[in-house]
């Protein structure tokens, strides 16, 4: 069997991955880092030059190690809602305007008042959020009416490396719902949405499932990575639903749980709902005839590293959490907000703060770093709630991500969300679930469905313990952000 292989280009690096499409053994993987600016407050920002020369150089770093085999297909994922914008000839007009920038909430407010709230809500699937792509187009009209004037063509992050590679406008299902310019159950670009905020359809990509063949590599981009020319490329997907894919968590009852920087609960569907507050997201699944609900935290194993670091800088992850098992369950009546990057499920509030709320002098840093483990458990189940209350027919719940490798983790998580959790075979993420979709498109594989069977298996079971023990800690967690919500924090 021939190899595939998987690009993902995230919010700090440009991977490159290469598996065995029989066996779904990793061969190689490569990641090439990137820098992100942030030149004014609440904003963020990245060159797509960056992600290029990176991802071309994590390529070339895989197919040089590994000439034996033919690379049958490509396929692309990355972070999801980034803003680039391209003139008629295709050069880059601005930075790349970020998922976690958050200058547009006058935008988003326009937006929902243009279209009505109730029935964004109904085409995107979504509430209007600083973090999607579309109050960023408007925010460019209204403040860099130059750069504006200049646009032609509008992609993602990996659709871009998608044009470097191949020269074609192409986006798929998954990524395309994450711009709140798409009309979420019928798969295609809403026709309403885009006459309401006065954006050109002409500068959208043409769209595609994530196991279609959307162009192949051209000569440039062939001598620049080391992929030989006529390559296919497949559509791919965002980073959650290529994780989902990289998981298996491609069908109705198969939940993905990923401890990351940030924390995702993501539930396929077999036909598109949607939570009507917008307390959930509602998109299209990479895989065709999918679609998902997924809540999102901002900062989940993002908090602990911003504790380690700013606390416990010399001391190892693994220290502080062997600590954190000696403090007993709902460390005294420590909890810890873990809204430390504003907040998206259940609270869409950019402006949330973190905190740690009922401090002694009785707790020692073992109930703060117990505190901690338990609060991102608790901001986790607020979307699992969620999830449980629209899609309950939950079979299985995979973890994956850094903080999965944590035994007091996973138990902690188990026991807040009182539901059993697998760990499975695969840790190569979004990559991995972009090159089964490459192996899909190019037909070594039936369906997404097979892929998953053929190359992904669970284990090491969590099962909950002492769901009961957490059961009223939970409820006062649940307390703190409505009592907390209406100090002002400058």
């Amino acid at each position: 069997m021939p190899y595939l292989m998987g690009l993902d280009i995230s919010t700090t690096s440009a991977k490159a991955l290469l598996i065995d499409a029989e066996t779904g053994q990793v061969i190689a993987s490569h990641s090439t880092p990137q820098p992100i600016s942030q030149p004014k407050p609440l904003w963020s920002e990245q060159n797509p030059a960056d992600w290029w020369q990176g991802m071309a150089a994590s390529i070339r770093a895989v197919t040089q190690a590994h000439p034996d085999k033919p690379i049958q297909a490509v396929g692309l994922s990355g972070q999801m809602h980034g803003l680039v914008l391209l003139d008629a000839a295709g050069y880059v007009l601005r930075p790349s305007i970020l998922w976690n920038d958050g200058r547009t909430q006058a935008q988003c407010d326009a937006m929902t008042e243009q279209i009505g709230f109730e029935r964004l809500i109904q085409l995107t699937g979504n509430r209007a959020l600083t973090g999607f792509t579309a109050p960023k187009i408007l925010w460019v009209r209204e403040h860099e009416p130059d750069v504006y004037a200049r646009v032609a063509h509008i992609l993602l992050p990996k659709d871009y490396i998608r044009f470097m590679l191949s020269g074609d406008y192409a986006a798929e299902m998954s990524d395309a719902a994450g711009m709140s310019l798409l009309d979420v159950a019928q798969r295609r670009w809403s026709g309403e949405v885009l006459a309401a905020l006065d954006i050109p359809e002409s500068w959208l990509p043409t769209l595609y499932e994530g196991t279609q063949v959307t162009g192949t590599v051209n000569q440039a981009a062939a001598e620049a990575t080391g992929l030989a020319a006529g390559t296919p490329i497949v559509g791919g997907g965002g980073d959650q639903a290529a994780g989902a894919v990289g998981v298996g968590a491609v069908e109705e009852g198969i939940l993905s749980l990923a401890v990351g920087t940030s924390g995702v609960v993501f539930a396929p569907l077999e036909r598109y709902a949607y939570e009507p507050q917008g307390r959930l997201h509602a998109f299209c699944h990479a895989a065709p005839n999918l679609w998902h609900f997924m809540g999102v935290m901002l900062s989940a194993a993002g908090s602990l590293q911003w504790y380690r670091d700013t606390l416990a800088a010399d001391t190892p992850f693994d220290a502080l959490v062997d600590e954190a098992a000696q403090a007993p369950i709902g460390s005294e009546g420590l909890y810890f907000l873990p809204y430390l990057t504003g907040e998206r499920t259940p609270h869409p509030d950019p402006l949330a703060r973190g905190g740690f709320i009922g401090l002694t002098s009785r707790h020692t840093r073992a109930h703060l770093t117990r505190a901690i483990l338990e609060g991102v458990a608790f901001g986790l189940r607020d979307g699992f709630e969620l999830i449980r209350a629209s899609a309950p027919n939950i079979r299985e719940v995979r973890v994956s991500g850094g903080g999965a490798k944590s035994a007091l983790w996973r138990q902690i998580l188990a026991d807040v969300l009182d539901a059993p959790l697998v760990s499975v075979n695969t840790t190569e993420g979004a990559a991995y679930g972009a090159a089964l979709l490459a192996g899909v498109g190019a037909g070594l594989y039936s369906d997404v469905q097979t892929a998953c069977h053929t190359t992904i298996t669970t284990s090491d079971a969590t099962l909950p313990q002492r769901s009961a023990d957490y059961a009223p800690h939970y409820a006062t967690y649940r307390q703190l952000y409505p009592a907390l919500k209406s100090l002002v924090m400058t």
